[in-house]
C-alpha cells in the first residue's frame, strides 16, 4: 500500500540553524532517501521551498481567489514529502520513523487512496 509521509518543521528553527548544521540535515534526508529508495520502499519525494515562495488558491462562488503564502498560519509548515510503499500502517511508521525532520518537526503519514472511477461507487454513481 502507498503511503504520503508529510514532513512538517518550524521554519524558524531551520532559519537559525548555522549552515553546518542545516547542510548536516540535507546529507541525512539525502541518506535516508537514498536508502529507502535501493530498498523499494521510496516511489517518490522531494523538499519544498520555504512558505514565502508558496501561493494558495481557491474557487469560490466561480471566482478564482489567489493568496500569497499557505493557505493558514501554523506552528509547522509543509516541507516536504515522501511517497513510501509499506505492507501496513505499521511498516510505513517505521519506515518514517527514520526520517530526519522526525526530531525537529512532524511525519504525518497518510494512506493514498487511489482514484478507480470504476471502482469507486460514489464517483459511479454522480457522473452515471
Amino acid at each position: 500500500m502507498k503511503y504520503l509521509c508529510l514532513v512538517y518543521y518550524d521554519e524558524n528553527i531551520i532559519n537559525n540553524m548555522s549552515a553546518a548544521e542545516w547542510q548536516a540535515l540535507n546529507r541525512e534526508c539525502e541518506a535516508c532517501g537514498a536508502g529507502l529508495h535501493a530498498s523499494g520502499k521510496m516511489l517518490g519525494g522531494n523538499a519544498l521551498h520555504p512558505t514565502t515562495t508558496a501561493t494558495s488558491l481557491r474557487i469560490r462562488d466561480g471566482k478564482t481567489l489567489i493568496t500569497d503564502g499557505p493557505f493558514a498560519e501554523t506552528k509547522e509548515q509543509l516541507a516536504g514529502f515522501y511517497l513510501l510503499d509499506a505492507r501496513d500502517l505499521n511498516e510505513a511508521i517505521q519506515l518514517a520513523s527514520k526520517i530526519p525532520p522526525a526530531r525537529i518537526g512532524t511525519i504525518e503519514v497518510r494512506p493514498i487512496r487511489e482514484l478507480d472511477p470504476e471502482k469507486d461507487e460514489r464517483f459511479v454513481q454522480h457522473f452515471a
